[in-house]
């Protein structure tokens, strides 16, 4: 018999909020069209501190496949701070706070040169599917002192993405 690993507090307070949100009349994603929008800012200068004060804080905040995009540009941080900014702008389009789940919940992928998408795990997931939101849309943009992302979730057909994602 195979032990269950211990499940952890913020992916077991997501699905409890999530089983407490109403579902879209004829199950998640029917066809509901918008379901939030999410903006977020980040000022540089002021991650780039928190995170050279707290080294292992990355690894609470980005997935493997994040840190590893990130470490592929001469100065990480601006990706970082961009992919921090989704992860806050998809909480905000699933009209949560911070740390309803764990951040490594919310990743965003790029495969080469196509544009960066959102892919959802665990808490996310289970979030996103009972706030009917099936698809998400994403832009990402950064200047010389801020990063922006926008996010928007939407009730379209559902799109069948990597292993445990959404």
């Amino acid at each position: 018999m195979t032990a269950r690993p211990a499940a952890d507090p913020a992916t077991e307070a997501a699905r409890d909020l999530a089983a407490r949100m109403p579902v879209a009349p004829g199950g998640p994603g029917a066809g509901q069209g918008v379901v939030g929008i999410g903006i977020d800012a980040v000022d540089l200068d002021r991650f780039r501190t928190v995170l050279d004060r707290r080294p292992r804080l990355a690894r609470r905040l980005f997935t493997d496949g994040e840190l590893a995009y990130a470490a592929l540009a001469p100065d990480p941080l601006p990706r970082l701070a961009t992919r921090f900014a989704a992860k806050e702008a998809v909480m905000k389009a699933l009209g949560v706070g911070l740390w309803s789940f764990r951040l490594t919940d919310v990743e965003v992928a790029r495969d080469g040169l196509e544009a960066p998408t959102v892919l959802l795990h665990d808490g996310a997931a289970d979030l996103a599917v009972a706030r009917g939101a099936a698809r998400w849309h994403l832009s990402l943009t950064h200047t010389d002192t801020v990063a922006l992302a926008v996010v928007v979730a939407d009730g379209g057909d559902r799109h069948v993405a990597p292993a445990a994602a959404v």
